[in-house]
């Protein structure tokens, strides 16, 4: 299991970093919290890395970012996922997300709204103040990548969930500045594909094992990878991607059993992990990410809100035998691995989220059910190598097609986990037959992952597999409360 000394030193990182990087105040941060439990307040607002710090310690705890909100636009609305919970918990973000009835007034839809721009105005402070250095040292060059790679991430979610949105790419000194119409698709593209280059640049491959959980090139290159391919930029996409597989910095030796357990946290095959921590002594700097999701119980089994469960349609994706299955789904009334506990027959749903089911170790050791202390992860390394394999695909000709199979091979080897009775090796050379199998493939490999309806739309498929859907359901409504506060200036989506 994860020992608590381990969690104080994951990365929210940031007290111990920013006094080795700094000058200022130092007498001030020896007083300050161990590594790992930084709050906002503990920042130094005047100094560039305090600020970078700010985008991990507070941006990405935003709830729109690691919470309900984020979970609910990326996954709830896929077609092998539900809202979940007790019958009339939340019937409204059932109609909404499982129904696709929008409305244009909803809070997790204006929180999400709120997080993104939340993590695009920190990132945009610490660009600002990086400008008005005089002498720029390496050290500002990595702050400005790290800045960049989180206002293209924001940029990217706003962009696949509303489509035009404002681009606001400038520092923030009066609420009027920011009231701004919306850009295009492809100017918000342009912005995206700036700083990631930028990112890409600037950001180192690895961080020493104390600043775990920070940016380095590979996340960068990674999020460049998919918004490529969100774009069918073939060429680009599998070029991005396979600079992270050539970089040899991750790889796929954790076994699929072991990847969500709190052990395996910023492991090898982790790209970008947004980092939570937790104790009895320390519950400022937790994130909500597995507790909106736990399994909705009574006593030892109250875990959480019981929102964003697997449905039949996930469990009946598996191929028969995929050791995956077991992994993805946790079961109402049956005793569950690793930890042998049998969950209560009586359960809402009969199915769970396994990939945030944690530790009673953890649980009793800081005497609270929530799972405060789980990381998310945003981005695998299985996500790169698949989307390797479906560029090549797409690019087509033998080569490439090679290069998909054996990227697809390497994803089932790992998950068939030494039984060859399991799983067989993809063989077809037939460009259609193999992209059906890599987008199977991204489902199982990939499920409850925040990955499948944002395929489904990229895939022009979303249709076929979403009962009420309609095209203009791939965006979502700008938040009415946005538009009031602009006078108008923000204009709503098309059929809304």
């Amino acid at each position: 299991m994860k020992k608590l000394n381990h969690i104080s030193i994951k990365f929210s990182v940031v007290v111990v970093l920013f006094a080795m990087m700094t000058t200022a105040c130092k007498k001030d941060w020896l007083d300050r919290k161990p590594l790992g439990q930084l709050t906002e307040e503990d920042l130094d607002p005047g100094s560039l890395e305090g600020q970078v710090f700010a985008i991990y310690g507070g941006g990405l705890r935003h709830e729109g970012i690691s919470g309900l909100p984020y979970i609910a636009v990326h996954n709830m609305r896929a077609d092998d996922a539900d809202k979940g919970s007790a019958p009339g918990d939340g019937e409204d973000a059932a109609r909404i997300f499982d129904n696709f009835q929008y409305v244009t007034d909803f809070w997790l839809i204006n929180s999400y709204w709120t997080g993104q721009y939340n993590l695009i105005n920190l990132s945009n402070n610490v660009l600002a103040a990086a400008d008005s250095l005089e002498n720029q040292t390496p050290l500002t060059q990595t702050n400005i990548g790290e800045a960049k790679f989180f206002r293209a991430f924001a940029y990217f979610n706003l962009v696949r969930s509303f489509g035009e949105v404002p681009k606001i790419d400038f520092r923030i000194n009066d609420p009027s500045e920011a009231i701004v119409p919306k850009s295009t698709i492809a100017e918000i593209y342009q912005l995206i594909d700036s700083d990631l280059q930028e990112a890409v640049a600037s950001l180192p491959p690895t961080w020493d094992s104390q600043y775990e959980g920070r940016i380095t090139r590979g996340a960068a290159l990674a999020l460049q990878a998919k918004t490529f391919l969100t774009r069918q930029m073939w060429s680009q996409a599998l070029a991005s991607a396979e600079m992270v597989i050539s970089s040899e910095v991750y790889d796929l030796s954790t076994p699929y059993n072991q990847i969500f357990r709190e052990s395996e946290e910023n492991g090898k095959e982790s790209v970008f992990e947004i980092q939570a921590h937790y104790t009895q002594s320390n519950t400022e700097v937790g994130i909500t990410y597995a507790s909106r999701q736990g399994v909705r119980g009574a006593g030892d089994w109250n875990l959480g809100w019981g929102w964003n469960v697997p449905n039949q349609k996930m469990a009946d994706a598996f191929e028969e035998g995929d050791p995956r299955k077991d992994e993805t789904l946790l079961y109402t009334g049956q005793m569950n691995s690793p930890y042998g506990e049998t969950l209560p027959s009586n359960l809402p749903r009969p199915y769970w989220n396994k990939k945030v089911y944690t530790d009673p170790d953890i649980r009793r050791s800081t005497g609270s059910l929530g799972g405060a202390w789980f990381n998310m992860r945003v981005i695998r390394y299985a996500d790169v190598v698949l989307m390797a394999a479906e560029a090549a695909n797409e690019l087509g000709g033998a080569t490439n097609t090679e290069k998909a199979l054996e990227y697809l091979e390497m994803i089932r080897a790992r998950a068939r986990g030494g039984n060859s009775a399991v799983l067989p090796e993809v063989t077809t050379t037939n460009q259609g037959e193999l992209r059906n199998a890599i987008r199977h493939e991204r489902q199982v490999e990939l499920g409850m992952e925040h990955q499948r309806f944002f395929d489904l739309v990229r895939w022009g498929t979303a249709a076929a597999n979403l009962p009420g859907y309609q095209h203009r359901n791939r965006f979502l409504p700008i938040p009415q409360p946005e538009i009031d506060k602009s006078g108008g200036v923000l204009e709503q989506n098309p059929d809304y």
